[in-house]
């Protein structure tokens, strides 16, 4: 398994493209104006608490008021605002917590009011970026994220990873990093930290107590609202998150971001330095990565798969439902209850990255084609959890149901990445339709069907809108060279002036229709 980050530089914007073996997993867009990162600490003011919430609405600078529920609040909330008191009027000079009296902790089921009062300054981080109409969600529970280790101010726990399914290597990580904690914070070991010794457990640790001393330099008469601890930037923040021995090239287009990456790819894995490479070339970097095609195929309101499946994505307000079609799907499958285990295995892998790719959260609703034995929804659900065990994102999949439907929930952070995949019609009658590159993808499709069928030992023949005709034969190597060295057989294109701009039909040298 190969892994890319391609980033794309921008004027008002930078673009991380994540291939995992030459397929688009992960997009993200880095926009210059926005102001609210997820892991961003801030010094803020309460505005208000409200009761029948149990939450309080915070300025955060954002034009919607934060929302900062009572369950966010972190056990050690009085130590927190008895340290930030302090601080911000110059009394404590020694961040360290090392001697820090740490006051009892605030009762599990108690009131927001009793707890924080208006106009109160109080250190929240960015657990959600505004998403629609809503204002960033908050929490006062700090966390400060390493290569290898998150730190938790105010508190004395250490955890670690359920994802390092290993009792013995849990245990020699919680010894070791207890040995080396400093007092007063606590510690999350995350994955990454599996096999790690304690010396670059250590150099981590040591790294973001100079990340919390230098938030902390910051507050002494800071005016609220302000952002006191900036997370890394988004490429330095990917690579800290899903940076591995598997990845294969960074390539960035910006010379400025080649050298942070290159930079922060030397301070946590020296030996990989050399994959980062600064891209120059006229070809633009999406393109030449092949990323602009796979959005353009990958985006629309239908997701194909291989040998017709495809996927239908609904967005609603409350809930995202997906659809599993086999479409003309041809297949060896002996029966049908087979068949559907192969067309529902195909869509749970692509799922999975649909999920990442679109970073689509909240409530998403999949209706699997019915199968009716019990060890093939079970083997589904396997393969499911399996495909999305890389998703950084939190989520839960339940088993499937009697009627087919599977159900996720999706940790939502970020707005969902949407983009547009259709393009004016070049006829003029002021409609959209699918982008070029999308109809392409559905006749290859058609084609690999039909050379597998009644048409592989005839002569074929496209016939289709003179536009797609061109698209398809221009260029070197043009789409039709590619499928005659895929399939070892040439295809006659038929300029058609009579057609629309979306049909297309194949037909044999007498013009009989082969699908």
């Amino acid at each position: 398994m190969n892994r890319e980050l391609i980033v794309r530089s921008g004027s008002d914007s930078v673009d991380f493209a994540l291939l995992k073996d030459g397929k688009l997993i992960e997009l993200h867009k880095d926009e210059n104006d926005h102001n609210f990162n997820v892991g961003d600490v801030m010094i803020a003011k309460i505005r208000k608490p409200v009761t029948g919430l149990n939450a309080a609405f915070v300025d955060v600078g954002y034009e919607k008021d934060a929302f900062l529920h009572y369950h966010d609040l972190g056990p050690q909330l009085k130590s927190m605002l008895n340290f930030i008191k302090r601080v911000r009027s110059g009394r404590l000079r020694d961040y360290t917590l090392t001697n820090f009296p740490f006051e009892k902790d605030i009762d599990k089921h108690g009131s927001i009011k009793d707890v924080v009062k208006a106009n109160q300054a109080l250190l929240v981080q960015i657990v959600k970026e505004p998403i629609s109409t809503k204002g960033p969600r908050i929490s006062s529970e700090l966390s400060i994220a390493g290569r290898y280790l998150v730190m938790v101010p105010f508190s004395d726990r250490v955890s670690v990873s359920q994802k390092i399914e290993s009792k013995e290597e849990k245990d020699r990580l919680k010894r070791l990093v207890t040995s080396i904690k400093p007092k007063g914070f606590g510690v999350i070991i995350r994955t990454v930290a599996e096999g790690k010794k304690v010396a670059e457990l250590d150099k981590d640790l040591q790294n973001l107590v100079a990340k919390w001393i230098s938030m902390c330099k910051k507050l002494y008469k800071a005016p609220t609202p302000s952002k006191v601890l900036v997370e890394l930037n988004r490429a330095s923040s990917i690579l800290r998150d899903v940076f591995n021995d598997s990845f294969t090239g960074i390539h960035v287009d910006d010379e400025t971001l080649y050298n942070q990456l290159s930079d922060y790819v030397h301070e946590i894995a020296p030996d990989k330095e050399s994959i980062v490479k600064h891209y120059n070339s006229s070809v633009p970097i999406f393109e030449k990565f092949g990323i602009e095609r796979q959005i353009k195929t990958s985006f629309g309101r239908t997701a194909s798969m291989s040998k017709g499946a495809y996927l239908v994505i609904e967005h609603t307000e409350a809930l995202h439902v997906i659809d599993v079609n086999s479409g003309n799907r041809s297949t060896r499958a002996n029966n049908q209850e087979d068949t559907a285990l192969e067309v529902n295995l195909l869509a749970a892998t692509e799922i999975a990255r649909q999920l990442r790719l679109r970073d689509m959260g909240g409530i998403i609703v999949v209706d699997f084609i019915d199968m009716v034995r019990p060890e093939h929804r079970r083997k589904l659900h396997k393969h499911l959890r399996d495909e999305m065990a890389d998703d950084r994102a939190k989520h839960k999949i339940l088993p499937p149901s009697k009627f087919g439907l599977v159900q996720i929930t999706r940790q939502r952070v970020r707005p969902e990445v949407n983009i547009k995949t259709t393009e004016v019609d070049p006829s003029g009658n002021g409609q959209e339709v699918e982008a070029p590159i999308v109809l392409i993808e559905k006749i290859g499709d058609a084609l690999e069907r039909i050379l597998k069928g009644a048409g592989k030992d005839k002569q074929v023949v496209l016939n289709a809108h003179p536009f797609i005709a061109a698209y398809i034969t221009k260029g070197f190597p043009s789409i039709r060279q590619k499928w005659y060295l895929e399939h070892k057989k040439w295809i006659k294109i038929q300029p058609r002036d009579a057609y629309t701009y979306l049909e297309y039909r194949f037909t044999d040298k007498k013009g009989n229709e082969l699908e």
